[in-house]
């Protein structure tokens, strides 16, 4: 069988978790524990040697519980022509979204549209190997048309219609061999978060943001939220470790009533904090203006739980938001996201993306920076979001150079995984969990002895 004739053969599951809560990597004020964890897939096809890969991101228990969600699509997929798909994933998109009865599911949120966005993302990879570019260098170089035709714009025509967005986008195409060039050469600004783990001591969090000032980070992020005096001497010990001039974000992980986020807020003011992100529920439009209103001049950050386009487009419309962080995991993949950064550019609102977890720093890069090659053209108060955990299990990781991503070159959304860490990570059979709990076994029984 020919490559132009090759056909979706597979979609391969795996249920994929790392220990991160052993060293309270990840921790926060609602999450104490993550181990992360991605529901992991891989698109197998008949011809042509390429494989898609894609997954979703979760932090350990419920892992099974999405990755039985994405088996729950392979219906929508297999033995669908690698071509067709290729030259359109808006038309699986679209059907995988207007699949009637998982869409009761939802409709367009939850662990069934983290599964279709696993799945779209999947095939957004194959594409981009078929045409042996990285994916940010896919979408810059596609014609605006066709990229208008991989958006959903139901429900959006109020804040944005298919014709204002082809106007970006063609706008975008000016100036972006240039830019593209830029962005190779010094790649895109990043911002880091592994200081700021709460349950991190003032020790390591102090060493950990000299150690990112150093590393050319020009902004730090700290988790807030669990006891405000812990927080006022966290925030001091950070300030007096970066100095005055290197931002220092903090983030509440949707911890705070509305009152509570304003008050507790203006709390820390005093520490200049760039944002507060997720100060509240990320489904409360209303509550994030009020608090946008009640924390000025510090800016509102939002958006890693945000489940869809529409409330995106409601938070920008009520000007609840100063900062949209899309994640590339959370919606339906790629097709949503282009969305979600066109609204962002019709508003005018910065996209610093969420990453860290498993992979999320490896895909969101790709959308930042076609982001700024091809529709937002600038960086500035722009920065995505970096965690240095598990790059390593990457056939294609991040690279992070004088506290900038280094722009992919390998073809591809680096979403694949080595075999290697697939073997040793897949729970509860893989080699270092079936090890670690035949480990824990033995532990309990002797202790039972004793």
């Amino acid at each position: 069988m020919s490559a132009t004739t090759a056909r979706i053969t597979a979609v391969d599951t795996y249920d994929i978790r790392f220990p991160t809560s052993r060293e309270l990597d990840g921790s926060d004020a609602m999450n104490p524990d993550p181990d992360y964890s991605a529901a992991y897939l891989v698109l197998r096809a008949s011809a042509g040697g390429h494989e898609g890969h894609g997954f979703t991101f979760t932090i350990g228990r419920g892992n099974d519980v999405q990755v039985a969600a994405i088996d729950a699509l392979s219906e929508h997929i297999v033995g669908r022509s690698v071509a067709e798909l290729c030259a359109d994933p808006g038309s699986l998109y679209r059907d995988l979204i207007g699949d009637s009865q998982l869409r009761w599911l939802g409709p367009e949120k939850g662990v069934m549209h983290m599964a279709i966005g696993a799945v779209v993302n999947a095939v957004w990879d194959l594409a981009a190997k078929r045409e042996g570019k990285p994916l940010w260098q896919l979408l810059a170089d596609a014609d605006p048309e066709w990229l208008v035709s991989q958006v959903d714009f139901r429900y959006l025509t109020d804040a944005i219609t298919p014709g204002e967005a082809l106007d970006l986008l063609k706008r975008g195409k000016d100036g972006a061999d240039n830019r593209a060039q830029h962005v190779r050469e010094r790649g895109y600004p990043a911002y880091t978060t592994s200081p700021g783990w709460l349950g991190y001591s003032d020790e390591k969090l102090t060493r950990l943001a000299k150690q990112a000032v150093a590393d050319g980070f020009t902004q730090i992020k700290l988790k807030v939220g669990a006891d405000l005096q812990d927080d006022i001497r966290r925030c001091r010990a950070a300030r007096a470790a970066v100095g005055p001039d290197i931002r220092m974000a903090i983030d509440a992980n949707q911890r705070w009533n509305v009152a509570e986020a304003i008050e507790w807020t203006n709390a820390l003011a005093e520490f200049d904090p760039y944002w507060i992100e997720e100060p509240t529920s990320p489904d409360d439009v209303l509550g994030h203006a009020a608090i946008r209103k009640g924390v000025r001049p510090i800016r509102v950050a939002t958006g890693e739980h945000v489940q869809n386009r529409i409330v995106f487009k409601q938070l920008l419309q009520a000007g609840a938001i100063d900062i949209l962080q899309l994640d590339s995991a959370r919606v339906a993949g790629v097709n949503e996201n282009l969305a979600i950064l066109l609204l962002a550019a019709k508003f005018g609102v910065p996209v610093c993306p969420h990453a860290g977890g498993v992979g999320l720093c490896e895909l969101v890069q790709h959308l930042s920076m076609f982001d700024y090659v091809a529709l937002s053209a600038t960086t500035e108060d722009r920065v995505i979001e970096y965690v240095d955990h598990l790059h390593q299990h990457f056939l294609d990781p991040v690279v992070i150079d004088a506290g900038h991503y280094r722009a992919p070159v390998l073809p591809g959304f680096s979403a694949t995984m080595h075999q290697t860490a697939i073997d040793a990570y897949t729970y509860p059979d893989g080699t270092f969990w079936a090890a670690d709990l035949a480990t824990t076994e033995t532990s309990t029984d002797t202790e039972e002895l004793s």
